[in-house]
């Protein structure tokens, strides 16, 4: 069990791992080599950094909390493929950061401040960059609403997005116990692998369809989309077997991409 004498700041989410096995694990879910670059997210006590540096080519981190440059100097003295910038990941600017790599596949794997999970994930898909794979850590219920299924209760507009870009699957849970100080909550691992995407127009506006659409929970679509052309979303939702009065929770998400589609299709035809 990793130990660590240090002063945990709930401010940044520092919930530190402590069973070297279980950061084995996460980190065994992507085929890295030394072609591989990773991305993390919090290297905190450094535990899987090091894991990360012993298989891939090169390890970049991003660590918020700058009283951390002395334990990380320390912990990291032996590893000279991994650099630690001192600066927040959501206001990092990724492709001029791994310019300076040269690397034929891009990993993001992190145990994620939770407090940020969300943010994180929108900030790697509007980076711009490919990643052959994404793997987190994160708070079990956001993993849950992240991979829900359409018709479930945790099935949400960032269910819609994510599922849009991502194969998504539930690798395993990890206890509250495993972490110091212990958190409130328990934990699930995700990993996300790219797939195809089906033809969109404007991703911005796709995401705000989906926003929209979900942003009363018991509305149904004919509420939550009344300043759209209702006339073009009923006539979407009329070849899926679907009226207006709907709820956006039982939507797939190829219906919204449909539904983009064809909005804007007409919005830009006027």
């Amino acid at each position: 069990m990793e130990k660590y004498n240090m002063k945990f700041k709930k401010k940044y989410g520092q919930n530190f791992l402590k069973d070297k096995n279980i950061v084995k694990r996460i980190v065994s879910l992507s085929k890295l080599d030394q072609n591989s670059l990773v991305i993390e997210v919090g290297p905190g006590g450094a535990i899987m950094t090091k894991e990360l540096a012993k298989q891939a080519a090169n390890v970049l981190a991003y660590e918020i909390d700058c009283d951390l440059k002395e334990e990380l100097a320390s912990r990291l003295a032996d590893n000279s493929n991994v650099s630690v910038l001192f600066k927040d990941f959501l206001e990092a600017d990724l492709m001029e950061d791994v310019k300076k790599y040269k690397y034929q596949t891009l990993f993001f794997i992190s145990n994620v401040p939770y407090y940020i999970t969300t943010p994180i994930i929108l900030k790697l898909i509007h980076s711009n960059l490919f990643f052959d794979k994404i793997v987190m850590m994160v708070q079990k219920e956001v993993g849950e609403r992240f991979c829900a299924n359409c018709g479930s209760k945790q099935y949400s507009s960032i269910s819609v997005l994510l599922n849009y870009y991502f194969n998504i699957k539930k690798e395993f849970l990890v206890s509250r116990k495993e972490f110091i100080p212990e958190p409130n909550v328990d934990s699930m691992v995700l990993s996300f692998s790219p797939k195809r995407l089906l033809p969109m127009k404007d991703f911005s506006f796709f995401e705000k369809l989906i926003r929209d659409s979900f942003q009363y929970k018991r509305k149904t679509i004919r509420n939550n989309l009344k300043q759209y052309n209702l006339e073009i979303i009923e006539e979407v939702l009329k070849r899926h077997h679907f009226t207006l009065s709907v709820r956006a929770e039982e939507l797939r998400y190829e219906i919204f991409v449909e539904l983009a589609n064809e909005l804007l299709l007409y919005y830009n035809s006027e």
